[in-house]
């Protein structure tokens, strides 16, 4: 399992071998050739939405010029609340436009 930081959320959003191999097989453009944009997009979000699907689940997104000639990141993060608050990796993808979800936080 892999750690990464995401100040937004004050702490690390974890990704389980088994969803980086979910990843790698529902959307083989990201992974594993760009997995360090998964990292930089948990570290330093363009916007984090709300997800329309799943009330605990935040879509964060990042554009990058590199990756497919100019294409959105976007990292789902599940968050469960509580004494022992967690924040995981359930899928990321590469996207052309961003439509899903109501905008909690854009970058300035």
């Amino acid at each position: 399992m892999a750690r990464f930081p995401c100040p937004y959320l004050h702490g690390e959003v974890e990704l389980t071998e088994e969803r980086e191999h979910h990843i790698a097989d529902h959307h083989p453009d990201l992974l594993p050739e760009h997995r360090q944009c998964i990292m930089d997009t948990l570290a330093e979000p363009d916007q984090v939405r709300r997800s329309s699907r799943m009330g605990n689940a935040r879509l964060f997104a990042r554009w990058f010029d590199d990756v497919r000639s100019g294409k959105n990141v976007v990292v789902v993060v599940v968050s469960d609340p509580g004494p022992n608050e967690r924040h995981w990796v359930i899928t990321a993808y590469i996207a052309k436009k961003l439509a899903e979800g109501e905008i909690e936080w854009p970058k300035r």
